[in-house]
Formats: C-alpha cells, structure tokens, sequence
C-alpha cells in the first residue's frame, strides 16, 4: 500500500494519535511535512515503505524510545548563535540591568528556561551573554535549564560541538573566545560556559511543570520560541499558561516574533522594545508599554562590555520591582474566612493548582493564625513561597515543618530541594540522604541524588542513585502519582531514568 493510498484514512488518524502522545499538531496544510517526516522514521524503524509504518504504529502504543524517534524526524532542529538579536538586545539592555540590581547584594539568583531549547545554540548564547553581563558571576547562583522533546538534540546540545553553520550571522569574535578548535575542524564551547546550562528531556503539553522536581519553577526569564507554531489552539493556551505559572512576578516570557499575539498573551502585559515584543508576567491589568533603545548586538555579545549597574530608563517610570525575600506571606483580605484548617488547606491547594501562589501562601499563614497548623501545610506554604522565588522564606517553613515532625522524609525531601535551588549542593545531598534514612525507597531523593552526581561528573555514582530509583519504582503502577512530586507519575520518571540510564555512556 503506498502513502498515498492512506493519506486520507489513516495519516489523519495518525496526525491525532500524534497530537495526543507527542503533542505535535499537524493540521491538512502541514501534511507534506508529516509524510517528509514519517519517511525518515520509516527508514530508522526498518520499513521501505511509509505506509507500513503508519499502520505499525497505530496498531501498537510505541514505546517511549520510538516516540523520541518519531519526534526526532517531525521537528525541525533549525537553530544558530544570537538568533533573533532583537530580543537578546532587550534582554541584555533593559532585562538583566534591572534583575541584576535588584538582586545584587541580596539572594544573587538568575533563574532562566529555554524551553525547546534545540540543539543548544540558543542556552549557550544565554550563557555567553550572562558570562559577559556578570563579572562577579561566580558570586552569583545561576541556572540556565534547557529542554526539548527531541532527545537527538538535546544529545548534540550536551556534547556542545557545533560546525560553522551554527555561527552564520554571530558576532565577530565569538568562536574565538567562547569555543575551542576540534581535531576535525569543529568548535567545542568552552568548559566555563558549558556548565552553566542543564540539559533534560520535556514535552511542553504533557508534562508537569512549573515543578521543583523538574526545576521548572520561579524563572526570570523563559525563551520558548517557534514551537508554539507545533501545537493546536487548546494545547497552545494550555502551555502558555503553564509558562505563566513557572515565572516569578514581574518575570519574562520571549517567544518568536511570528508567535507574538496580544490574544493569546492576555494574562501578560506587553511589552514592546525596538524589533521585540516580550510579555511580562504581573498582577496589573494588560497592557502594552514601550521600552527604550537597544544596544548594537556586538556590545550584547559582550564585545564591548557596557556597565552592568546602569539603570534602564523605564525604572523610574514607575514599573514595579521585583519580589524580595523580605516580603514574607502576609493574610489577604479578599478571600473570605475560612471554619478550619482542613477548608484552608483545600483553598490554598485551588489557589496554587492555578497558579496564585503568593495567596495559596496567604491563605495557609492566615490559618495558622487562627488553628493550631497541621504540618503537612507546611509543604504547601514553602513550595508556593519557592515558587514566588522566596527561598529564604521558603527554607524557613521547611525547617518549621521538620521540626514539627523529624520522622516525616518528605520534609527533608523538599528542604534538600530548595536547598538546591539556592545553590548549595553539599547541604542538598545531606538532605536527602536524611530522607533515604527514614525511607530507603524514597523514589524522587534517589532520583535528586543522581542527577546531583552527574552534575558534578560522578557517573557511577550517579548511576547507583538513577538504579536505586528504578528499583523503588517497581512499587507502584505507571499512572500513579508520586509522593512530593507536583504531579509527576511513577510511568514518566521511569521513562526519563531509562532513558538517562540508556544514553548515560554517550553523554
């Protein structure tokens, strides 16, 4: 049967099966780019002929290596140094002056995603522009998280070697300073650089973020661009209002300029630079605001270092700043009184399932005020302060909760995961070696103390944690929920420890 005789019939089943497991929409007008796609698949499972492909999968559910297969050939791994310098001139001119002073001196924390990160050219010019912007960098904790579904490129992204076409139109210099020259003519990024960036497999429709778990939560800035082109209307709203929810106030969401709509951006203001249209999460009605002149891309580069402590011109407008560790959780008035612990919990649990975090947080301290707290509140209050990025705040409700109750692991659990957040691995594994000690199969500290190894290059160790978690996982069926976890289920850790396991000699 030839792919023609199908197209009709079974490729708009397989456009939806797709839809719904990949998350990729491929409306009638993008059907030549499906076939072109289903015939690399086609070839990399085996088959000569497209058609019998289609009908394999739709006649079995796939596992989760041939889906990262099946996405590997329907995304277009399109991608370049300093791409879209528009953007990057509003981010390096008028976004990280104003984080940087409002942060220095204080809790120095930059937290940013790239969401659909590709191959990793887009991270990396994050980081050299950071690197650049940040001469006290190493006084700083600095998180660059990079994800994509196509687990090809995020290979290539980890290795971080790249040919000459990954530097058409970057600024001069730039290979020069930032990477090193490979035996075979290539260009490797410099270790300094590399590390900066962590690298993880994410499906932006289905998976649980904003999350501790996944370190998706309280960004600054998230880059999520031309991949909202992939997905249906409904998926497009659901994923942006994830992204929402996994900014602090005041954060920033960029995505491409052919993605830019004042309708689906309405729960953020706009904000228009020269070239640029970002969205900025606030509690403010929307609107639109016009930012100032940019600088040329060779100075955002870093090529001409400007002064990093200049005020941009729009501060003194009136914008608001950016949340302090010193606005602790305070009770609203706007929401009504509640009779007992048990309905205040119920609240604050709504409130932070849609994203309101500071008043999940104000709900549960007006509670305490009135009832004598139960202690498992204690881990909702300090995820939905770490969430508003108020790790201080957040660490001092995790030290309430274990002091509440010192047999509960959980509490050492999300102690060690804040810990982390704020950048202190040592104090993060005793943590979590305090939880293994009450629970020997807590599946997520056997699964933080593994990728706590790895980021530091002890593989075998690493890998004792990742076969200790699986082991753990054995107890509980594919769609449960794990304990502690913000929704991640027993069936999609297990497929994200195979597949680290399975490419853990490779990366």
């Amino acid at each position: 049967m030839s792919l023609s005789e199908v197209r009709e019939a079974q490729l708009s089943e397989l456009k939806e099966f797709i839809a719904e497991r990949i998350g990729l929409h491929f409306p009638r007008e993008r059907w030549g780019e499906l076939q072109r796609g289903l015939a690399g698949a086609a070839q990399e499972f085996g088959f000569q002929d497209a058609a019998a492909c289609v009908g394999w999968l739709l006649s079995a559910p796939p596992t989760k290596a041939q889906l990262q297969v099946l996405a590997s050939h329907l995304t277009i791994g399109e991608s370049y140094f300093f791409r879209d310098k528009q953007t990057l001139e509003a981010l390096a001119e008028n976004i990280l002056p104003e984080l940087i002073r409002a942060r220095r001196g204080r809790e120095q924390r930059l937290r940013i995603w790239s969401a659909a990160c590709c191959t990793g050219e887009e991270p990396y010019s994050l980081a050299i522009l950071l690197h650049r912007r940040l001469p006290d960098l190493r006084d700083w904790h600095v998180t660059i998280t990079a994800t994509d579904i196509n687990a090809r490129f995020l290979h290539k992204a980890a290795a971080g070697t790249y040919g000459e076409w990954s530097f058409r139109n970057a600024p001069a210099g730039l290979k020069e300073r930032y990477f090193n020259r490979t035996a075979d003519g290539r260009f490797a990024i410099a270790p300094e650089i590399k590390k900066l960036v962590t690298f993880a497999h994410l499906n932006l429709v289905d998976d649980v973020y904003p999350s501790l778990t996944t370190d998706t939560n309280a960004m600054d800035v998230i880059f999520c661009r031309n991949v909202l082109m992939y997905f249906a209307p409904l998926q497009i709203t659901k994923v942006i209002g994830k992204l929402h929810h996994s900014l602090v106030e005041e954060g920033w969401l960029a995505v491409s300029p052919s993605e830019a709509s004042h309708a689906l951006f309405t729960q953020f203001v706009t904000v228009s630079f020269p070239g640029a249209i970002l969205y900025q999460k606030s509690n403010g009605p929307p609107r639109t605001e016009q930012r100032c002149e940019p600088a040329p891309l060779s100075e955002i580069a870093g090529f001409v270092a400007p002064a990093i402590e200049t005020h941009s011109p729009w501060t003194a407008s009136g914008a608001a700043s950016l949340p302090t560790e010193s606005e602790s959780a305070a009770p609203t008035e706007e929401l009504a009184p509640v009779a007992t612990p048990l309905e205040s919990s119920a609240v604050a649990e709504l409130l932070y399932q849609q994203g309101r975090y500071a008043e999940a947080a104000d709900t549960l301290v007006a509670s305490f005020a009135r009832h004598a707290p139960d202690p498992r509140a204690f881990s909702l209050l300090a995820r939905a302060l770490a969430n508003q990025g108020q790790l201080t705040n957040a660490l001092a409700w995790c030290d309430r909760w274990i002091a509440a109750d010192k047999l509960d692991p959980a509490g050492h659990y999300l102690r060690a995961v804040v810990l982390l957040e704020r950048g202190e691995p040592e104090q993060t594994r005793v943590s979590l070696q305090r939880a293994l000690y009450l629970h020997p199969d807590f599946v997520l500290a056997h699964f933080a103390l593994g990728n706590l190894a790895r980021s530091r290059g002890k593989t075998s160790e690493a890998e004792k944690h990742f076969s200790n978690a699986l082991h753990s996982l054995r107890h509980y069926q594919p769609d449960d929920l794990l304990p502690e976890s913000d929704g991640l289920t027993a069936g999609r850790l297990t497929e994200t420890l195979t597949s680290i396991t399975d490419s853990g000699s490779a990366r």
